[in-house]
């Protein structure tokens, strides 16, 4: 070989090391390699089977299997806009760079999955490829559903089939150059989709793997409370550190005890992830509050506990932005305690005090009580502002808890100022909201 050879074989070959190892560097860990023990197939795992239904559902028909599994994998949310019908699709997600629509996914067949064999919904689930062959963007968390089993993918589609046929097509997105480009997903999926389905660790407990299976296959928690890395997938280095998802905060579920789930009592998780409200920590809203109505308020309560078990397995991870302690309850009159904002004060006396109360705590609800939420105390106030802008529904045993919208009452100028006020007064440190802020929070959210 003649020394240019040599040389470009070189070039060659750092070139190709420098390539894999960018893209193992950016990729970073599986959702399951910080658990460390062996794998097995799932056919070789003897202590129970962590997928599919639960105990009480093992002989129910294909259909009512499938139809625990679509609340499980929370389908119904972002393929139904609201006031439409059940999975028929439409509803916008508003991305730095466009608006993306989900699709129809009633059987209908043309505008829905009804001409999908089970070979082609399995390549639409678990690789992100649709009927026709072109890429599905990531909004769809194939990523996290490539961990289902097939017959747990064919249970689902199962239940959709069911269901009646809806003629609707979606708007079409509205992406920029280069990311409406589907093509390119073929790489970003090479890169990023595993590709495997789940495999249990034989280390841990039946019950942990179970909950394994439910939190990163089925509920795919870490879409919306995991950060992204630069190739805008799951950053598992930072696992359930939080994140910033649709206009709204997903905040630390690790097992950090400052600003994660570390200090929650399991009967707290259960009763949030249940009932949507847990004493001393608040209550569901936005994205979470419909994960609570239409998934995990749906879910067995072993599969609840399952949940939590694995949970608290994961390591901590810290919210440096978050303060370490939650501020207590605020003075009982209006005339004591922090004013950080006069007007902001006055928007709150007229609005929100006979709800909310001045200490926080609720007269009219626990539900409603401000006190220990996250919330109130993110200096961000990302989701005090979201609540005042979009309102919110609760639906709770007890029937449903709703505080109105007041986007359209109110400036953006008015909400910054009720925002910086209730995080002075009710959180650790006020937030500094400007007018700017909240148009931005309305435009993410924004139909």
């Amino acid at each position: 070989m003649s020394g240019k050879m040599r040389i470009l074989t070189g070039i060659v070959v750092i070139a190709i090391v420098a390539v894999v190892s960018g893209v193992w560097i950016i990729r970073g860990p599986g959702p399951l390699d910080f658990a460390g023990g062996p794998k097995v197939a799932l056919a070789d795992y003897r202590a129970g089977k962590p997928t599919g239904v639960p105990a009480k559902l093992e002989k129910a028909s294909l259909v009512e299997r499938g139809e625990y599994l679509a609340k499980a994998a929370d389908c119904m949310v972002c393929h139904t806009k609201p006031g439409e019908k059940d999975y028929s699709g439409g509803l916008g997600f508003k991305l730095p760079f466009g608006t993306l629509y989900s699709t129809n996914i009633t059987p209908d067949k043309d505008t829905g999955i009804g001409n999908y064999s089970d070979q082609d919904f399995l390549n639409a689930v678990q690789r992100g490829k649709r009927h026709d062959g072109a890429r599905l963007y990531p909004a769809m968390p194939y990523t996290s559903y490539t961990y289902m089993t097939d017959e747990d993918v064919l249970a689902v589609k199962a239940y959709l089939f069911s269901l009646p046929a809806v003629r609707a097509k979606p708007p079409e997105n509205t992406l920029s150059f280069p990311f409406n480009q589907r093509w390119a997903m073929i790489f970003w999926s090479v890169v990023f989709n595993p590709d495997t389905r789940f495999a249990p660790d034989t280390s841990k407990s039946p019950g942990w793997n179970r909950g394994a299976y439910l939190v990163e296959a089925l509920a795919h928690c870490g879409e919306c409370h995991t950060p992204r890395n630069l190739g805008f997938a799951l950053d598992n280095r930072k696992k359930f550190a939080g994140a910033i998802t649709a206009g709204w905060r997903a905040f630390n579920i690790s097992s950090d005890k400052a600003t994660g789930l570390g200090s929650w009592r399991d009967e707290d998780l259960i009763s949030y992830l249940s009932l949507g409200h847990a004493p001393g920590h608040g209550s569901a809203s936005g994205p979470m509050g419909e994960a609570v109505d239409h998934s995990f308020s749906q879910f067995a309560p072993e599969d609840i506990s399952s949940i939590v078990a694995y949970l608290r397995s994961v390591p901590p991870q810290p919210s440096p932005d978050l303060p370490a302690t939650i501020a207590p309850i605020a003075p009982a009159s209006h005339k004591d305690g922090v004013t950080a904002d006069a007007r902001g004060k006055k928007m709150f006396a007229s609005a929100c005090a006979s709800c909310h109360g001045w200490s926080g705590e609720s007269p009219v609800s626990p539900m409603a009580t401000l006190t220990g939420t996250w919330a109130v105390n993110d200096p961000a106030a990302t989701n005090v502002a979201q609540i005042v802008l979009s309102g919110t529904k609760r639906h709770t045993p007890d029937g449903a808890l709703s505080m109105p919208a007041f986007g359209e009452a109110y400036s953006d100028d008015e909400i910054a100022a009720v925002a910086n006020y209730v995080t002075a007064r009710f959180g650790t440190k006020g937030s500094k909201l400007t007018a700017k802020d909240v148009a931005g929070l309305r435009e993410q959210t924004a139909e």
